[in-house]
């Protein structure tokens, strides 16, 4: 089961693309997660522990069961069979700072326990969301936007900064996924590109040219229908790559795959690529 919930309150939709429950066994024991530009706040109500690993499956980390995950540097490995049931706050870019007293540089590539970040409400999260439950029965749909509206108010609760967009960083962000250039996008802001970094420092995690290098490699995932022949030629012309050679290069350093070998778990979940066991 896998059940989706827009912000109700409508102060987060600028922050928050989504809030997610999924529940149900593993259809594959591990699978690598690609970078997308943007955090997610995960609580595996399966077991009180989350982890990952490096695409190579090495350097193993682990946390408590609700955690922040800051946006990926490159893509990491999760295991499955751990995650059944497992809830999610899927952020826009940029969409995190308001929930973290610190900035989101200090949590890229980290994945990094609520308890650290929120004290005791974010220690307390798991067992807050876990009540919100049926007792009886396994949960139904009805169950899941019960925990999800209770993983809405406690995000509510732990405003660290004001819920009002920063139209610059709004701006940057579209232009920067249209495929503008850094400098182009900080002439027309009228701002330094240091103090555009800073800005993207702050508030997404990542330099402005790795993050439009991040989704510029999204354009190309998204390109891509699975089982049809890919024309790699025409996609690094259309994406702007020097040439196929920079694409396949590019591929590698964020996806740990030749395109040859990516092989998406499904068209609507590009991001996770299933592995052997």
């Amino acid at each position: 089961m896998y059940v989706v919930q827009r912000p109700t309150d409508p102060a987060l939709l600028p922050f928050v693309k989504a809030f997610w429950y999924f529940a149900g066994p593993p259809m594959h024991p591990r699978e690598r997660v690609l970078p997308t530009g943007a955090m997610q706040l995960l609580v595996n109500l399966h077991e009180d522990e989350l982890r990952s690993s490096g695409a190579d499956g090495c350097g193993v980390r682990r946390v408590a069961g609700a955690a922040l995950q800051g946006v990926l540097l490159g893509p990491v490995v999760i295991d499955t069979a751990q995650q059944r049931t497992i809830v999610g706050v899927g952020f826009r870019a940029g969409g995190a700072f308001p929930f973290f007293a610190g900035p989101a540089s200090e949590t890229s590539g980290e994945l990094a326990g609520l308890d650290t970040l929120w004290g005791r409400d974010g220690a307390a999260l798991r067992d807050r969301l876990l009540s919100a439950l049926p007792r009886s029965a396994p949960p139904g749909p009805a169950g899941a936007l019960a925990v999800l509206r209770e993983l809405e108010a406690a995000l509510l609760a732990r405003v660290a900064h004001p819920l009002v967009p920063d139209p610059a960083l709004a701006f940057a962000v579209a232009a920067l996924e249209r495929g503008a250039a850094v400098s182009a996008v900080a002439e027309r802001l009228g701002i330094t590109g240091k103090r555009l970094g800073h800005r993207f420092g702050e508030r997404i995690g990542l330099p402005p040219k790795r993050f439009a290098r991040v989704r510029r490699f999204q354009r190309v995932l998204g390109s891509i229908t699975p089982g049809v022949p890919v024309d790699w030629a025409r996609i690094a012309a259309e994406r702007g790559f020097c040439d196929q050679a920079h694409l396949i290069h590019d591929f590698r350093s964020l996806s740990g795959l030749s395109p040859s070998q990516y092989r998406p778990r499904s068209p609507a979940d590009r991001n996770h690529v299933p592995l052997p066991g």
